[in-house]
């Protein structure tokens, strides 16, 4: 396992931004009118079906289809990809996308795709009889999470600093990078104190039992969408179709997993990842609850991006006065919430 020091942690956002900086010109393909490209290039999960995924699968993106270059566990590294030119869109905590764009990079956030509610959250777990209990005890803890400077590390700080830790307090409990997929593991064999579960990795590990939660972030905030999708701003001026057609689908996906039974969307993503035969372990996608997002077409609200603003200036991260707000997203592409009720146009619907 990776670890970084406090210090290493801040310069690693720092570096974050100002590489994607440096080639976030990007290579967006097409220009206006039928010369917009209408293939979009995207990083997937493991054993996992993204809105984007359930979108193009229910047919909602009409004629524009979808990509696969590779898997990703980590949203800085994902949209970093989508501001150099290397994917059309990429999905990260909002953090992240406020240190990125605040860095230069040219990306706009323009539809949310993951949040937490009373079903799908991040949760912050210790084994049963761990004598962990609040967040003075977490001192010299190593916690386990998908990456750092993101999501995880966030709800952290926020977890540590309401519990009234200094920031040198808060410089001693160890985050560490662990694959998701190995995070249970690894708390399993005590190789880390505290790991970060969230959706069906997380009720995959609850069902085995011998672990508790130590908080979670929907408990510690409340329900809220808590990342975005972007793309790149020369994206979205040459291909402002393809980008309404494809923001509009993925919202109209988010509303039908809210609409459609849980066990019907579950089997729907079970054959996603089966068709797509990269021999996936598909037993965890029967956890799956819910996709979190607040906005039932995942259209984004102001507060969800400027608490990340906020998070990232008084650590010293960012400059506020260097960040416009209205410039960090946009609602202008998603159509879904005039759509009315979606319903599939593939042949697979199911009632």
């Amino acid at each position: 396992m990776s670890t970084l020091s406090r210090p290493d942690r801040r310069q690693f956002l720092t570096l974050l931004g100002l590489s994607a900086a440096a080639a976030g010109c990007g290579t967006a393909v097409g220009g206006s009118g039928g010369d917009q490209t209408r293939k979009l290039r995207y990083q997937g999960a493991v054993g996992q079906v993204t809105p984007a995924e359930l979108a193009a699968d229910l047919g909602f993106l009409e004629d524009v289809t979808l990509e696969w270059v590779g898997n990703t566990i980590s949203g800085p590294q994902d949209i970093q990809s989508a501001a150099t030119g290397q994917t059309d869109f990429g999905g990260a905590f909002n953090g992240a996308v406020v240190k990125l764009a605040a860095n230069k990079a040219p990306v706009k956030s323009v539809i949310s795709y993951y949040g937490s509610d009373k079903d799908s959250y991040q949760g912050y777990y210790v084994l049963a009889d761990s004598p962990l209990r609040g967040p003075r005890d977490l001192l010299g803890a190593k916690v386990g999470m998908n990456t750092l400077g993101a999501h995880a590390e966030a709800l952290l700080d926020i977890y540590l600093e309401r519990g009234g830790l200094s920031e040198a307090e808060i410089g001693k409990v160890e985050p560490l990078v662990v694959p998701p997929v190995n995070t249970e593991q690894s708390l399993r064999q005590k190789q880390i104190e505290v790991a970060v579960l969230g959706g069906i990795l997380r009720d995959k590990a609850l069902a085995k039992g011998g672990i508790r939660p130590l908080f979670s972030d929907h408990k510690l905030l409340g329900p809220f969408s808590a990342g975005t999708y972007v793309m790149t701003e020369r994206f979205l001026k040459q291909n402002p179709g393809t980008a309404r057609t494809f923001v509009t689908g993925v919202g109209r996906a988010l509303a039908w997993s809210r609409t459609t039974p849980r066990e019907q969307v579950v089997d729907r993503m079970t054959e996603i990842v089966k068709k797509r035969g990269r021999n996936e372990d598909t037993s965890a996608l029967k956890f799956w609850k819910s996709y979190g997002v607040a906005d039932p077409t995942g259209r984004i609200a102001a507060k969800e991006i400027e608490l990340w603003i906020d998070w990232l200036a008084d650590r010293g991260d960012l400059d506020r006065s260097k960040v416009r707000l209205d410039g960090l997203y946009t609602n202008e592409f998603n159509e879904a919430a005039r759509a009315g009720t979606p319903s599939p146009s593939t042949s697979s619907e199911r009632s």
